[in-house]
């Protein structure tokens, strides 16, 4: 087999790929055994209808078909490896030529496919990063202890306008023009949540129970979201939470320990855990900031357009075209990264060993609430088990490239983060670089003591 490879933009090739009959043959001895199978030929059983007589009933076209669409997949395949070509996307392929007859003649064919562009990264060790000290105020104790009051803290009921914080339970109802588009009643909010309507929180502060007032808001949801509505809401209570006292009482009630004193121990062992998994983190963003800010990456517009129409078709809304310049430029901004941190796993010689799969796979399963074993049957019957692998990779490559930078805090300290990005000698960068990331996450939401 020959290949040739022409550039023809910065993300697309043609390949040009020339088989002779003799690497073709098993594909067209497999034709006529598959329609020797197939037809009926008196005098002949099935199966055992010699090629001469399917060229004379069937036809030698029917024959090369066959041949030529059960392998030309493999030859693809083949020319692509051998070509050293990264293809991110399906190629568009035509045949420009069959073997004539049998015994003679080859096939040939082009494909046009978009592939991962040629980029340099800059020096790894010439990058800086900079993160926040680990160090624990009495203020940081302070705040988780108080969010941790917040859990067992009980609504009371207030005579007074409702202020920043304050839960109210309200009615709502939007109407734009004479048509009322909405309405809900009895919910409860808290003021400065800002999970609900844009002006919600301004209106509602300073609102007695029993009182009512009017904003215009833009819709969120429903069949007239994006469209501006007059809203109506009606306070009609309005509660304070009140907080338990710190107190060793409360150490008992919310945690196992018997002592305030041992409850905020555990609270600075908490903050320091997370300010460590927020140095990983941080230091993790700021290289693929960096990195990404130093190269120029063209982005191949085929594959962000095929993952664009599965995003919009799969939520049935092909013909959203604000929600389509959305999913654009996070389809864009996802394959950037994508290229370059393949680029950085590839420069880095990064191998994901079958461990670390595993492991990745396993929590992953958790995330979608399946057992192990029938997550990664079900990647492996639908082909994503190498997609699962190039993850692995990417986020591996970002801890290995840590290990070559002199990561510093704020008083100019050099920081160890080998917890999150392992060593050269004992690698276990992956998983443990994405259990940072999950931990500084569920930091928002301080667990029970």
């Amino acid at each position: 087999m020959k290949s040739a490879v022409e550039t023809l933009e910065p993300t697309k090739v043609k390949l040009t790929v020339e088989v002779d009959y003799d690497e073709l043959k098993p594909s067209i001895d497999h034709a006529y055994k598959h329609i020797a199978e197939q037809v009926s030929v008196p005098g002949f059983r099935k199966g055992k209808v010699p090629p001469r007589i399917i060229d004379q009933r069937v036809g030698w076209g029917a024959v090369v078909e066959h041949a030529v669409n059960e392998s030309l997949g493999g030859f693809y395949g083949q020319a692509a490896a051998e070509q050293k070509l990264r293809p991110l996307g399906q190629p568009s392929v035509e045949v420009t030529e069959i073997p004539a007859k049998a015994g003679e003649g080859q096939l040939a064919f082009t494909a046009e496919v978009e592939v991962r562009p040629e980029i340099e990264l800059p020096a790894i060790d010439a990058i800086e990063i900079a993160v926040e000290s680990t160090e624990v105020t009495d203020a940081d104790v302070t705040e988780r202890l108080d969010a941790l009051r917040e859990r067992f803290g009980t609504l009371v009921g207030v005579e007074r306008p409702a202020a920043d914080g304050d839960y109210v339970v309200i009615d709502l109802k939007a109407v734009i023009g004479d048509q009322e588009v909405d309405s809900v009643s009895g919910i409860s909010y808290q003021i400065g949540s800002g999970n609900m309507l844009e002006g919600l929180d301004e209106a509602l502060t300073g609102l007695s129970a029993g009182e009512t007032t009017t904003f215009k808001a833009t819709l969120a949801g429903g069949e007239h979201e994006g469209e501006e509505a007059d809203v109506t809401v009606t306070a009609t209570s309005v509660k304070q939470r009140d907080l338990p006292e710190a107190d060793d009482d409360f150490a008992q009630l919310a945690s196992e320990f018997d002592t305030l004193e041992e409850l905020t121990a555990d609270l600075r062992e908490q903050v320091s855990s997370i300010k460590k998994s927020n140095q990983a983190v941080t230091a993790r963003d700021q290289l693929l900031e960096k990195l990404l800010a130093a190269v120029e990456i063209p982005v191949p517009s085929g594959a962000v357009e095929a993952e664009v129409h599965r995003h919009l078709e799969s939520e049935d809304r092909l013909e959203d075209d604000t929600h389509r310049a959305e999913v654009t430029k996070d389809a864009t901004d996802a394959l950037k990264n994508q290229i370059l941190l393949d680029t950085l796993a590839e420069s880095l010689e990064v191998k994901v060993g079958q461990g670390e799969l595993v492991e990745y796979l396993v929590q992953s399963s958790r995330q979608y609430g399946m057992e192990p074993q029938q997550f990664i049957q079900t990647l492996d019957q639908g082909g994503q088990i190498p997609a699962m692998v190039g993850e692995v990779a990417r986020s591996k490559a970002l801890a290995v490239a840590l290990r070559k930078i002199e990561v510093k805090d704020g008083e100019g300290n050099v920081v160890d983060l080998s917890e999150f990005i392992g060593s050269d000698e004992a690698d276990t960068a992956a998983q443990a670089l994405e259990n940072a990331v999950a931990e500084a996450a569920e930091a928002e939401e301080p667990a029970q003591a």
